[in-house]
Formats: structure tokens, sequence, C-alpha cells
């Protein structure tokens, strides 16, 4: 399994934006050493606005796809007035259908194609990887975008997310949110460690705390804030049929028009988008359920499905038709499954929904 992160993306890119041997500055006096960081922050600011605006515009131009684009995350981590640039250029996954930032993770996904990505699964450590797909393939290298890891905490299930794969404790910097399940692994709860909106109150009960004991740093928060549930349905009857889905996310109404690299800005507004599991068809000639993946599905599974919004669900984001499927998730291989998202729901929201398809559910099968 390869080790990623964010960082190490951004570390591989040798020889500043370009990638090559040569490297290029602005014509300016030279700084003391005692300077420091200061000072290379102040020679790399010192380039005219317009000037620095067009650099940004013509790499985020030239690198549409990973590893390129990691050149657009190195130039926003030059100075503060490179980010601001950088924040002024790069769209937001909604409108350029491209993951650049980490905050990209938690903004909504595409508004007319599904973001391709796959997701890897280590058995020996309960650990899972999410990766954006780079090519037309089911599965490639891939770019890490998250990591997470199954805890048993009591009678329940949390699975903890973070942006680092060797990093997935809830105390870490890299700590995203987490998932937590009841005791029959039916009903899953979903936190976000950053409030999704403006005014969003963090969950006060003990179990929705990242941490257990008193908190030590006070600059890291030990609050969450409840961004969505779901839920699979009791099969007392014991009827054929795949699992039955029900989620309940809040997503952003109203989604910025810009990306930000340093900090997730909550939104003015958000509204609950209801979901379910697209029933399948019985395949007399197989002898099995179907539903069309349109290829991106190989392995039967219980945990395949496709999400869709049901008509009647108040519908700010034009989903709402029982027909576009919002997410799917299915399997490939032994330990690599597809997931394919789209707005409203983000990469975030979408890899905790899949989360709940793994282990087993008696009680809903």
């Amino acid at each position: 399994m390869r080790r990623s992160s964010w960082l190490s993306s951004v570390s591989r890119s040798s020889g500043g934006v370009g990638g090559g041997e040569s490297k290029v500055s602005p014509e300016i006096a030279p700084v003391d050493a005692g300077e420091g960081e200061e000072g290379d922050e102040e020679r790399w600011s010192r380039l005219l606005p317009e000037l620095l605006t067009e650099i940004m515009r013509r790499v985020d131009a030239s690198a549409e796809r990973w590893p390129p684009r990691r050149d657009v995350v190195a130039c926003a981590c030059v100075c503060r007035r490179w980010r601001d640039a950088a924040v002024s250029v790069v769209r937001p996954p909604l409108e350029c259908g491209r993951i650049t930032f980490p905050s990209s993770l938690k903004q909504p996904g595409p508004r007319d194609v599904p973001m391709h990505c796959f997701i890897r699964r280590n058995k020996k450590n309960s650990t899972f990887y999410l990766y954006l797909s780079l090519t037309q393939a089911l599965t490639d290298k891939g770019k890490f975008l998250l990591a997470a890891r199954r805890f048993r905490n009591g009678a329940h299930t949390e699975y903890i997310i973070s942006y680092d794969c060797d990093d997935l404790f809830p105390g870490s910097n890299s700590y995203v949110g987490k998932l937590r399940s009841d005791f029959l692994g039916t009903k899953f709860i979903m936190y976000d460690s950053q409030p999704p909106y403006d005014g969003a109150k963090p969950s006060r009960s003990q179990s929705s705390r990242r941490f257990a004991s008193k908190q030590i740093n006070p600059n890291v928060s030990g609050s969450n804030y409840e961004v969505g549930q779901v839920s699979y349905k009791f099969n007392f009857l014991k009827s054929r049929g795949p699992r039955r889905m029900q989620c309940n996310i809040q997503c952003p109404v109203g989604q910025s028009t810009a990306s930000d690299p340093s900090k997730e800005k909550p939104l003015s507004t958000s509204s609950t988008l209801s979901l379910r599991n697209k029933a399948p068809r019985w395949h007399e000639h197989l002898q099995c359920w179907c539903l069309n993946f349109h290829g991106r599905v190989t392995v039967a599974s219980v945990k395949n499905f496709q999400l869709v919004a049901p008509a009647s669900t108040s519908d700010p984001w034009g989903v709402g038709d029982e027909e576009t499927v919002i997410l799917q998730f299915g399997k490939i291989e032994d330990d690599a499954f597809t997931m394919d998202y789209r707005q409203p729901l983000s990469a975030f929201q979408a890899f905790a929904i899949c989360l709940t398809s793994f282990g087993t559910k008696l009680a809903c099968e």
C-alpha cells in the first residue's frame, strides 16, 4: 500500500512550479540569511498583482489533472499573496470538475459529470483509502484524498477520517471528521470537524466529541458538528433483495465561487438532502438483482448501491428526479471499490456514506 498525504504530493514536486531543474526568480536584491522565512516571503510577494494573477492562471490552465496539478498547490504555498492569488483563480469542483486543495474535499462535486474515485481496503488494520481516479480505468495509481480507520469504541464502531493516512487519530491536525454507528451497525451519524455553515452549533453529546478525556490543547477544538445520518432498514421477514438505505445529509446552498486552501469557510445556509438507494430489478436469466453502473462496477456484492433523491424532496439543487444518481459505490476487486459522486455531495460526505456499507448487517440482509 502506498503511503500518501497531501503534503507529500507537493514535496515531490522538485524544482518549484515547473518540476524541472531550472529555477527562475524575480530580479531583486538578495535577502540576508538572517531574515529567514520572512525575507523569502517578502521577496516573492513583491511581484505585481497583475503578473502574479497571470502566472496563477497559466499554471492552473496547464495542470488539468494530477499529478501536474500539484504545481497549483505548490504556488499557493509560497506565501500569503500567492495563496490569495490562487484563491482568486482556482474554481471549486462544482464549477471546474477538479479537486485541487484539501478544502475541495468538503465542497460539492461537479454539477454535470460525476467525479470518479475509488476506495482501497486493508482488512488487516481496518483501514480504507480514498483516491481520485487519474484515468478512465477503474483503478490506477490515483491521487490520495482521504483515509479512514475503523475503531471499536465499547458497543459502537467509529471511523476516524483524516487527510493523512499515517495520522488517523481524533486529536490529529489532519482530522477531518468521523462516523459513528449504533450497536447493530444499522444507523450511522456523520460528524464534521468544522462548522458546515454559519451559525452551526456543535453536538453536545459525549459520544460526538473528538476527545474522550479532558482536552489538553486549547488550540484544537474538541467539538464535532453533526452533518448527516445514514440508516439501513431492517429486514425482519428475510425477503430477497438488497439492503435498503436512507440518508439525510446537510448540504450547502449557494456554494462559494472560490477555493480556499488555507481554511474551510462556513457557508451562510444549508439544507437537508434526502437520499435513498435506487431499487434494482430482478434479472430472470442471471437470477440476481441488477443495477446499471455503466461499466464502473464489475463484481456482484451486497455492498453495491446507487443513491437518488426522491422527487418529493425539497430540491434547491435540481437533482430530485429519482433518476439522477448522486452517489454510486460498487465492487471491482476483492479490496477495491469505485465511488462516483456529484453535487450536492462532497468527497468527504460521499466517502463517509460509502464507509457505512462495509461490515456485516445481518438484520438488514
